[in-house]
């Protein structure tokens, strides 16, 4: 009865590991615009926009274009895949998995005009889970790294 049980809740449990893994993402759910989000409650995103975020948006000095393509070879080449938007519309939505687990965060970016330059905004989230123990700051955090080496 005990090694019943025990299955059982093995079992429960690679289910739902595989749940993570294999949930299906909605474009419609998880493409969004960070100038428009309300602020979640769980601490487990960063927020880059101009009022009302966790950081204010970095301005560079080339076209709103240059600024996404760059970013979206940035973002691919880290392992995140296009999961709405384009770089012509200036608007896209990445989902990037943990290593180990599966677990999915979405950043959602929009580059906006600036002057003569373009400014990044944006807004990464974990789906499941309370905390996301700083991941989705930290990969904002190198994209704009990666960004700001990559200005002429």
């Amino acid at each position: 009865m005990i090694k019943l049980a025990l299955l059982a809740v093995i079992a429960l449990g690679l289910g739902g590991l595989a749940w993570i893994r294999l949930a299906p993402s909605d474009p419609a759910r998880w493409h969004e615009d960070p100038r428009l989000v309300s602020r979640p409650t769980t601490p487990n995103y960063h927020l880059i926009r101009l009022v009302g975020g966790d950081a204010m948006p970095p301005v560079f000095q080339i076209t709103a274009e240059q600024l996404a393509a760059r970013l979206d070879v940035i973002a691919q080449a880290e392992g995140a895949v296009l999961l709405a938007g384009s770089v012509k519309d200036l608007h896209m939505t990445y989902v990037t998995r943990t290593k180990l687990m599966g677990f999915p965060d979405y950043t959602s970016v929009l580059i906006d005009p600036a002057g003569e330059g373009a400014m990044l905004l944006a807004f990464a989230r974990a789906r499941f889970g309370r905390s996301d123990f700083g991941v989705n700051r930290a990969r904002l955090e190198r994209w704009i790294k990666a960004l700001q080496a990559a200005q002429p």
